[in-house]
């Protein structure tokens, strides 16, 4: 019987690189903190999972439309690359401009940063956890 590593932490790999790349994102934020014109962006952690889970399902969404897999030896994609390649998002500022037109806040960039690596150790131990049990799995099958 074969071990599908992908059915064991696929989803969890996904929401991995999706977080990378939005820890990337609100760093990026936080570094042109004072550039003047600078627009905060960010990545929907939602869509960009959604659009993960579709392209392991062999679906992959671009645009309006979608490309599907015919055949199993068909290259599916690289799931990891899902979160790089979303649009990204401008953030909708909640103080008033400050006259040279950047709409990075610095306290709620560092809280999102702050959010989301909880989120993606999280996602680390609860990997960790399933290689373990995977890990223990088969060191038992022998006795």
């Amino acid at each position: 019987m074969a071990i599908n590593l992908d059915k064991l932490v696929g989803f969890h790999q996904s929401a991995l690189a999706i977080r990378t790349d939005r820890m990337e994102v609100i760093s990026g934020n936080l570094a042109n903190a004072n550039t003047p014109g600078y627009k905060a962006k960010d990545i929907d952690f939602n869509k960009a999972m959604e659009s993960a889970m579709s392209a392991q399902d062999g679906q992959h969404k671009l645009g309006g439309g979608s490309l599907v897999r015919t055949h199993d030896k068909h290259i599916g994609g690289d799931v990891s690359s899902v979160a790089s390649n979303f649009e990204m998002q401008y953030r909708i500022p909640t103080q008033p401009d400050t006259g040279d037109g950047n709409t990075v806040e610095v306290q709620a960039e560092r809280n999102r940063f702050l959010d989301n690596g909880l989120r993606y150790q999280a996602t680390l131990e609860f990997i960790n956890g399933k290689v373990k049990g995977m890990k223990k799995a088969l060191s038992s099958g022998g006795q």
